[in-house]
């Protein structure tokens, strides 16, 4: 899901100090950089091709259209739980001192940072309680001086070696372009449609264009088809259901809008390596 970060008044930076029951956001990626920092909760994270336990103190850099998800604990789910999911999420713009970062050398590291940043990066617990205030300095400040502590924290981080990557090394970022009015509107309807039948002439009609011109221009600002594109949504939205372990395989090849088990199994594996079962037990044994 391709989520659009709004920034109050066209701040540079956006900053949110959140108490919720649980993590709600689907699977998604944005162009806004994003680093999260989890005060109180635990439960899996899922980044790229990454899937992990998270828990209280973890600090996180996502790279700008790097796909993500953070899922509670299931604990976390129930009404008599009292506990909450806290936490703090750091978003600016890939612009963000663009001209700067990309030219002067005085940038250097930050922009050494960002680049890693692409496959995500995990700081340790060590270094989180390290960076803590700084973070919380950037929640608490307003204006021209949160850009300010906003550089200060990022040089912060690039100064450290104590991290890791979390998107394997074959992981390869996909290059997207739904920065138009247009394709906006087309990804809010595939977003909200990819588990019903998709029509190529419905699609088209969204975008206000003949099919056949549509199917160029989509190819052109996602690098696939639209069959593509979809499937690849059913298949991200597929893996989640089976590592839930809630429904049978068949249940999810139909909740997951393939309405033909042995062609899902077939794009299934294609996708991933695994059929629907062999996946399941994959990631149970990790």
């Amino acid at each position: 899901m391709h989520e659009q970060i709004d920034f109050p008044g066209r701040s540079a930076v956006k900053v949110k100090l959140q108490e919720k029951p649980h993590f709600t956001y689907p699977w998604h990626f944005h162009s806004e950089y994003e680093l999260l920092y989890v005060i109180e909760g635990f439960g899996s994270s899922f980044v790229a091709d990454n899937i992990e336990t998270f828990q209280a103190g973890d600090l996180v850099l996502l790279g700008s259209n790097l796909p993500h998800f953070w899922k509670s604990d299931e604990s976390f789910h129930k009404l008599e739980n009292p506990k909450k999911m806290k936490y703090i999420v750091i978003q600016f713009p890939n612009e963000f001192f663009k001209e700067a970062v990309s030219e002067y050398p005085e940038f250097y590291m930050i922009k050494e940072l960002l680049e890693r940043s692409a496959k995500g990066i995990r700081f340790s617990k060590a270094f989180a309680e390290k960076v803590k205030r700084k973070i919380f300095k950037v929640v608490r400040s307003k204006g021209f001086e949160r850009a300010l502590l906003t550089l200060e924290l990022l040089q912060y981080l690039s100064k450290t070696s104590d991290y890791r990557l979390l998107a394997g090394e074959l992981y390869q970022a996909e290059k997207h372009d739904f920065t138009s009015d247009r394709m906006t509107k087309v990804m809010h309807y595939l977003n909200t449609s990819y588990r019903k039948k998709i029509v190529l002439e419905k699609v088209a009609e969204v975008a206000s264009l003949h099919p056949s011109a549509f199917c160029r221009y989509f190819k052109e600002k996602s690098g696939k088809s639209l069959s593509e594109f979809v499937n690849d949504m059913r298949i991200s939205y597929v893996c989640r259901l089976l590592i839930e372990g809630k429904m049978s395989v068949s249940q999810i090849c139909y909740e997951s809008g393939f309405n033909n088990l042995s062609n899902f199994n077939r794009i299934f594996k294609k996708h991933t390596g695994f059929t629907p079962t062999a996946y399941f037990q994959e990631f149970h044994r990790r």
